[in-house]
């Protein structure tokens, strides 16, 4: 009797055992494709602020650091092989050092890019993407974020276009001289007719017109007067985190109208409800926190992202700030998707210039994204847009209304 029990259990055990490898193997299955899926990807991210880090004396694009989210070694772990480099000076400042401290930074990326030339090119078109992408290499690129930095002169669009940028946002977080932001009180009405020129003229050279941080009236303006399709580099959804900075259902359907892309944001309080009421109660809101910081920080953007994290960590460890997941990274993507599709969305983390998620601290984390969207029952072909190809689509588009209109000149 003792044996026949002991042979029961044990033929127990072996089907628990066979019913629990079995489950297993099919989640084994999708974390194998979504790693070939992920590193056989162009993985391109519209937005990182590492430009800032680049004038820090304990930076080194080629190393793994210790603080930050981007660094080469950190890319190749993560698989992101493009990446638009973010140039940003506080929008306050205009005219003639705007445009100076632009073309610091300008030339910091390509210095740095140049400095790491085994791992690293710098790439202007879709086409130059592709080419790096096929040569092993990381394709370095640039935004230009905020209107204020051409100071007020439509020439320099032309010059920004020829060192390499290849989007501009037309405002950061205070208004410019033509275009108003969504952080900011109206002075505009939206674009001025100076700024639907300067939209006319990043279509003549080739630069994408970036919608992040603008109102929603300045949006509505660039999408009316622009022949290419619009981005919106580092944007989430209104509606499911109640932010300015995100764009409502109604604007990424027109966004999307016109074949654009809304570039999902992985900012904290751009992708969590609760985490973005709570921060607005102990900070007074961003807008207060933004200027309070600016002040005491004698306008050092490197000691304002300091502040931010020390903050931001002081506020989460008493329990003031909820905990995020990078999960809600993927409820923006699903939510942008079953609006309009997924040819009209992608990645635009904000690394290096925002409070990260949990689980995404920093680029060697992105394949979570590509096996997320995989047990979702995303399709292969509808990642890779995700990742990266439909960023290179609207550049493309954007190339081709460039090229038809400078031939009507």
């Amino acid at each position: 009797m003792q044996s026949t029990r002991a042979a029961v259990l044990c033929a127990a055990r072996c089907l628990i055992a066979a019913a629990l490898l079995i489950a297993a193997a099919p989640a084994d299955e999708i974390s194998e494709r979504a790693h070939k899926l992920h590193f056989s990807s162009i993985v391109l991210d519209t937005h990182d602020d590492t430009t800032q880090r680049f004038f820090a004396k304990d930076y080194d694009l080629g190393k793994q650091n210790a603080s930050g989210s981007v660094d080469i070694p950190r890319m190749r772990e993560g698989g992101m092989n493009a990446i638009f480099f973010s140039i940003w000076i506080d929008g306050r400042i205009m005219g003639p050092p705007a445009v100076e401290k632009a073309l610091d930074q300008i030339d910091a990326v390509r210095e740095n890019v140049k400095n790491n030339s085994k791992n690293m090119v710098l790439a202007v078109t879709a086409a130059d993407v592709r080419r790096a992408h096929a040569d092993g290499k990381i394709a370095a690129l640039m935004g230009v974020e905020g209107g204020h930095m051409i100071g007020n002169d439509i020439r320099m669009v032309r010059i920004f276009a020829d060192l390499g940028v290849r989007y501009m946002t037309l405002s950061h977080f205070y208004n410019d001289e033509w275009a108003d932001s969504s952080t900011d009180k109206p002075a505009h009405n939206g674009l001025t007719d100076f700024g639907k020129d300067i939209v006319r003229e990043m279509n003549r050279q080739g630069m994408m017109v970036d919608i992040s941080h603008v109102s929603d009236k300045t949006f509505y303006d660039a999408l009316e007067v622009s022949k290419a399709p619009l981005i919106a580099s580092h944007s989430s959804c209104r509606a499911i985190c109640n932010h300015v900075r995100d764009m409502s259902d109604d604007m990424i359907k027109a966004l999307a109208a016109k074949g654009g892309v809304i570039q999902i944001n992985y900012e904290k309080s751009f992708i969590d409800q609760a985490y973005k009421d709570a921060s607005d109660k102990e900070t007074g809101g961003v807008v207060q926190h933004m200027d309070e910081l600016t002040k005491s920080c004698n306008n050092d953007e490197a000691c304002i992202g300091r502040e931010l994290t020390k903050m931001e960590q002081k506020l989460t460890a008493e329990g003031k700030l909820p905990h995020v997941s990078w999960e809600r990274i993927v409820d923006h993507i699903d939510h942008a998707v079953k609006l309009v599709g997924a040819d009209h969305v992608g990645l635009g983390s904000d690394f290096d210039g925002a409070n990260m998620p949990e689980g995404m601290e920093d680029c060697s984390k992105l394949p979570k994204l590509t096996e997320a969207l995989l047990r979702k029952g995303y399709s292969e072909s509808d990642i890779r847009k995700i990742l990266g190809e439909n960023t290179l689509r609207v550049m493309e588009q954007v190339e081709r209304v460039s090229k038809e209109l400078q031939a009507q000149q």
